[in-house]
């Protein structure tokens, strides 16, 4: 099991899903938490750590919906499958398209259920993987001086050095190649090519 296997939660007003639904994760091997509404999921639930959330498009509060809104807002590390009734098909199709891993009928097959699950809990542990290489990099992209990234940026752009000192001048050739030097070692990057890659794949 993966850390995001113990981060599971129910998110349901309805007493007998949230028991036969914990019952069946549980028996898997799963770390089950349940919640009677979307206040108290938000309220005590791990948002920042991965996992998974099986939650109910129709809650009494706040809609299914509205917290899978709130989990957007507050970049949370969870995934989301939706519980929906037939009518509230439409819904679970929207909720898909605005990022929601997907949406089950109630009542909800056992092995489908567990299947969503499964894949829930990949895509949090990989997007947790991400988070941590994307703040690895801020870390060192903030060891930089703020000459080093106009240097940074500018070199990343494919433009050699006798360029980039014309368009930060007065700066000299040389004085651009030393920062050149220092922004690849401290980005642990080898070239202008693996300096762009770095910048595109962290969002700097």
């Amino acid at each position: 099991m993966t850390p995001a296997a113990n981060n599971l939660c129910i998110v349901d007003d309805d007493e007998a899903v949230r028991r036969s639904l914990g019952l069946l994760l549980l028996s898997r091997g799963y770390a089950v938490r349940t919640f009677a509404s979307g206040e108290d999921f938000l309220a005590g639930a791990e948002l920042q750590q991965p996992g998974c959330a099986i939650l109910d498009l129709r809650l009494g509060g706040m809609s299914g919906l509205a917290v899978f809104d709130a989990l957007r807002e507050r970049d949370a590390a969870l995934e989301v499958i939706f519980l929906s009734g037939h009518g509230d098909i439409p819904m679970a199709v929207e909720a898909v398209q605005n990022g929601a891993l997907g949406w089950l009928e109630k009542p909800c097959n056992d092995e489908r259920l567990l299947d969503a699950v499964a894949r829930a809990l990949r895509k949090a542990q990989e997007g947790a993987a991400r988070r941590e290489a994307r703040r690895g990099a801020q870390a060192l992209w903030r060891k930089l001086t703020p000459r080093e990234m106009q240097v940074a940026r500018l070199v990343a752009e494919g433009k050699p050095n006798k360029e980039i000192a014309q368009e930060l001048a007065p700066v000299e050739l040389r004085t651009i190649e030393t920062h050149r030097a220092h922004v690849f070692a401290k980005l642990g990057v080898a070239n202008s090519h693996g300096l762009y890659r770095f910048l595109h794949e962290h969002g700097l």
